[in-house]
């Protein structure tokens, strides 16, 4: 497979995005969001799969910092769908459960070419710090719509917040990586018998 890497560059009126990915990566990250709960998040889903994620993002944080982690998963989702090209050769299909103590996370993930969340992890409280977790829902759904995948989010026990919000990340890498990854015996061929993706 040729060079997996992307750079996206999103400016709006509420952001100034920039995301450079490598799919096959070591987990280096760069990441400068202003908010840095997400970038913890975002470090997860570096280091676990494997890719090298720099972000550099600038938004309204005077207001709150709903758009740029909502457009920090939109220009993510691109970069990752331009990065992976046509698709041929993957495994296509992703899975991960992710414990940290007392909680339990799961993540599955489809490069179907059909946008698609469906997001089960209720939080115990509203915020961790300063961030309302309520964007976690926004940052995954941005991702989904752009990178065009199939995405299912259980959390399946947890009582602490960060806890809950840090198997969902570490899991998502650890997805991303598994369906990413080349398939030997797929060779050159689209892992679909429509014939497209």
């Amino acid at each position: 497979m040729a060079d997996r890497k992307a750079t996206v560059n999103r400016d709006t009126l509420e952001t100034q995005i920039s995301v450079h990915v490598d799919i096959d990566g070591s987990g280096a990250s760069r990441l400068d969001t202003g908010v840095p709960f997400f970038d913890h998040m975002l470090d997860q889903v570096a280091r676990h799969g494997l890719i090298d994620l720099d972000i550099k993002a600038k938004g309204d944080l005077e207001i709150d910092a709903h758009h740029t982690v909502e457009d920090v998963g939109i220009t993510l989702g691109q970069a990752i769908a331009q990065a992976l090209g046509d698709k041929k050769g993957i495994t296509r299909y992703g899975h991960a459960y992710v414990p940290l103590d007392e909680a339990l996370s799961r993540v599955v993930i489809d490069f179907s070419g059909r946008p698609g969340l469906e997001n089960r992890v209720e939080f115990p409280r509203e915020r961790v710090g300063d961030f309302d977790l309520e964007l976690v829902h926004e940052f995954f759904q941005g991702f989904v719509n752009h990178a065009n995948v199939s995405l299912h989010i259980d959390n399946l026990q947890g009582r602490n917040a960060h806890h809950i919000a840090e198997t969902v990340f570490k899991a998502f890498g650890r997805a991303l990586r598994m369906s990413m990854t080349p398939d030997p015996r797929m060779g050159d061929q689209l892992p679909s018998t429509k014939g497209a993706l």
